[in-house]
């Protein structure tokens, strides 16, 4: 059942036709008529120097916390931490290591760390019925065991997931490999993460309280912040600058693009470097993707000012109808750091297709109105399921190689699909856009099914047996229901 629907035939809180028809009176409106609506982002005076997270390499301790931080320029407020900082720190291996990581629940309720993207045994990538108690500690043994690139790490207790996400809780995971280091890709000062989230508050307090029609949509925040903080600056060289760029959001999808005429260079995906540079003036992100991007400032001169900006992109959904800037870049000296560019960057094998040994299709179009896991009924669901802690829904075969279909044709809602535990390619995008994007065109572990387009991605499954999820990292959608299980034998 679509959403529409959906929300035309349920009873759920008053829900009824005249609701559906708000909401389509809605997206009619005009840019003007937006403004001071909910969800309308507001910017701010990007005076504050954009912070760094902490960089710990071969072991971390993370505290799962409630304490307090300044993500609004002059206004305290309660937020989750993993330790003293407002995003938890960046976690650096090489390929090859093993990193162990403490986990201590200082939190009422119970949370995991999923290791987003990194290919791990099924005891120790965080799948949400291993979670640590409140009080409790647990510590992760992560071999890593894949190519650079950038994966993050964020908790995935199922129904709370997002408001734990949108609370704080969430760092980098930089991988780094001998084909990366040849490249001599622009690093130190030059390598700068950055984790963008969109918040809400009620006055200056951090609030999550999405409402039945936000579960349906995604709670969309109306502060902008990067690296945990609302509207900062980053003074820079008139050099080359590697961005590692993360989506944390729990349901906005960004365009994002830099003002002054500069152009992004997209080196990297979710599962590291493309095998070529891609160049665009704006790219799609939608939350848990991650982009690897150069920047250019060389031909800008001292006290020239840029913006990192989400472009408008869609006339028909809310959070696509507005262009806003997240980050000022202020141009402050010359760099003697000199760069070139290179033509190529990797070898990627792609998967041959007659290796496939079965096609799966996910319907992620349709609602079912059964309980969600936010206690609600939205019900989002996949192949009409919603999520079940102790059903498996696919059996798969380690070491073979699948198609997989996630079909959103018949959908009116934005899916960022992301499969734990694997890596895969994308082959096809039907309807919609149409097409693969620069950022799509090497190994992803989660892709925008945008309404209207189906996406076939291929994948070979790792010898880790054991039970894994596939989900929306839409995080509203997730804790909703639409996630499933498939076991690896």
């Amino acid at each position: 059942m679509k959403r529409r629907e959906f929300l035309r035939r349920s009873s759920v809180k008053g829900i009824t036709a005249l609701t559906g028809a708000s909401l389509f009176l809605k997206a009619c409106h005009t840019e003007e008529d937006m403004i001071g609506e909910p969800n309308w982002v507001v910017q701010g005076l990007f005076d504050r120097p954009l912070p760094m997270p902490s960089v710990v390499k071969q072991s971390a301790t993370l505290h799962a916390q409630r304490t307090s931080g300044q993500l609004l320029k002059g206004k305290m407020t309660e937020i989750l931490s993993y330790g003293t900082e407002t995003i938890g720190p960046t976690i650096q291996s090489r390929m090859g290591e093993s990193i162990n990581v403490a986990l201590h629940n200082e939190l009422k309720e119970d949370t995991n760390i999923h290791w987003h993207g990194l290919i791990l045994p099924e005891d120790m990538e965080g799948h949400p019925k291993d979670v640590t108690a409140s009080g409790a500690s647990f510590r992760y043994s992560l071999p890593i065991n894949q190519r650079a690139g950038a994966y993050w790490y964020h908790p995935h207790a199922h129904g709370s997931t997002a408001s734990q996400v949108f609370m704080g809780l969430v760092g980098m995971f930089i991988v780094n490999d001998d084909e990366e280091t040849m490249l001599n890709l622009p690093s130190g000062d030059f390598e700068i993460p950055l984790i963008i989230q969109d918040k809400r508050f009620d006055g200056g307090r951090l609030d999550y309280s999405p409402t039945e029609e936000e579960i349906m949509t995604g709670y969309l925040g109306e502060q902008i912040l990067v690296n945990g903080l609302h509207a900062p600056f980053l003074s820079v060289a008139s050099g080359w600058y590697r961005l590692r760029i993360l989506n944390a959001s729990t349901a906005r999808v960004y365009n994002l693009g830099i003002t002054g005429g500069i152009h992004m260079n997209i080196i990297g995906g979710d599962g590291g470097l493309l095998t070529a540079p891609e160049t665009v003036s704006s790219i799609l992100v939608a939350p848990g993707e991650r982009i690897d991007v150069l920047v250019n400032f060389t031909d800008h001169p001292a006290g020239k000012e840029v913006y990192l900006v989400s472009n408008r992109f869609s006339e028909y959904n809310a959070q696509g109808r507005q262009s806003f800037n997240l980050l000022k870049f202020k141009i402050e000296r010359t760099s003697a750091h000199t760069f070139t560019l290179p033509q190529t960057l990797s070898h990627i094998k792609l998967i041959d297709q007659n290796t496939s040994v079965k096609t799966r299709t996910f319907d992620i179009s349709g609602m079912t109105g059964g309980e969600g896991g936010h206690g609600g009924s939205g019900g989002h669901s996949i192949n009409g399921k919603t999520f079940d802690m102790h059903r498996i829904d696919e059996t798969v075969q380690a070491g073979t190689t699948e198609i997989w279909e996630f079909d959103n044709m018949m959908g009116d809602e934005i899916h960022p699909m992301h499969i734990h535990s694997v890596q895969f390619q994308i082959l096809h995008r039907m309807g919609g856009r149409n097409q693969i994007i620069a950022s799509e065109k090497g190994w992803k572990d989660t892709v925008l099914v945008m309404p209207g387009e189906k996406v076939q991605v291929i994948m070979t499954f790792p010898e880790h047996k054991g039970v894994f999820v596939l989900h929306c990292h839409n995080l509203e959608h997730e804790d909703d229901g639409m996630m499933l299980n498939f076991r690896i034998v």
